[in-house]
């Protein structure tokens, strides 16, 4: 994800990453390429007598604005949902460290132990959500016999999952951990796996692939015809216009694209890197851990001076 401070309004016209005009820029040369042809055939067409006027290009842009805007409030809902859940992970993670520093103060290798779950448990949530290899990151946090087990399962997380709560039952059978307090930890493992599965629920329900298809194939259509309703008012300015009303469209369809999968990689998507780092760090911390990675920041290159 692209982070900025505040720039002056002028600036921000020529921001290049983190919109999507480098992913529609092909797009936008073919309705150029569109407008061209409108001009050059304009004379053959309005000798045949066929001719486009703006008016069912007018209703039907506004009924397209009406869903792209539709479309684009229910992608950016899932987004910041997919945010508040993330961010739940991090209060939940610290509230279980709290709770098992403040039941075993003289035994801190204890409160480790449990935190390279605690840690374990958010890198392999980022991975799943994206569907790339976990095994690397999780190395550094559980035992090699754990691991193998984990990357044989559907449902890795899951077996974190089970991993904290095995855990939690030993120290109870040990008489460690009483009953009242048992629950009180549980509970926030409760959490953990609310938090688990909302996320699964958001990467694993896409928006219907029918309404994503219609508004998809309208706005292209009327982007494709848009030249030649222009062209008997603009003439040489049917590129410009075109190409202009075209990327308001095109755009806010690819941005919908983007923000419907907030877990990926794209330039508007969630920092889940940073996130499990942030984690981690704050983990560590409250460990006092003689080694604590370098908190992340922004990418230099996405800033203007």
């Amino acid at each position: 994800m692209i982070v900025r401070p505040d720039q002056h309004w002028f600036k921000r016209l020529f921001v290049w990453h983190g919109s999507v005009l480098s992913e529609i820029l092909f797009r936008l040369s073919l309705n150029l390429g569109m407008s061209v042809i409108a001009l050059l055939c304009f004379q053959w067409y309005e000798a045949l007598g066929i001719k486009l006027t703006l008016a069912p290009f007018s209703l039907l842009g506004v009924a397209i604005a009406i869903f792209l805007g539709f479309r684009n409030s229910v992608s950016y809902a899932r987004f910041t949902e997919a945010r508040g859940l993330w961010g739940s992970l991090l209060i939940v993670n610290r509230s279980l460290l709290r709770q098992i520093r403040s039941i075993f103060p003289h035994r801190p290798e204890l409160a480790k132990e449990f935190a390279a779950l605690q840690i374990a448990f958010s890198y392999c949530l980022k991975h799943q959500l994206r569907g790339t290899s976990m095994r690397k990151e999780l190395t550094h946090f559980l035992p090699h016999e754990n691991i193998d087990k984990l990357m044989a399962s559907a449902a890795p997380c899951n077996g974190i999952l089970l991993l904290m709560g095995e855990w939690l039952g030993e120290r109870r059978q040990a008489g460690e951990i009483s009953d009242i307090l048992f629950q009180s930890i549980d509970e926030n493992l409760n959490k953990l796996s609310a938090v688990l599965a909302g996320c699964e629920r958001i990467a694993n329900t896409p928006i219907p692939f029918a309404y994503r298809l219609i508004v998809h194939r309208t706005v292209y259509l009327f982007c494709t015809l848009l030249p030649f309703a222009l062209v008997p008012d603009l003439h040489y300015m049917t590129p410009f216009v075109s190409v202009f009303i075209s990327y308001t469209f095109i755009s806010l369809d690819a941005l919908a694209e983007e923000l419907e999968d907030p877990f990926g990689t794209a330039p508007n998507d969630l920092p889940l890197d940073a996130m499990c780092k942030t984690i981690e760090i704050n983990l560590l911390e409250m460990n006092n851990a003689a080694e604590i990675p370098v908190r992340p920041l922004p990418d230099k290159r996405y800033q203007l001076s």
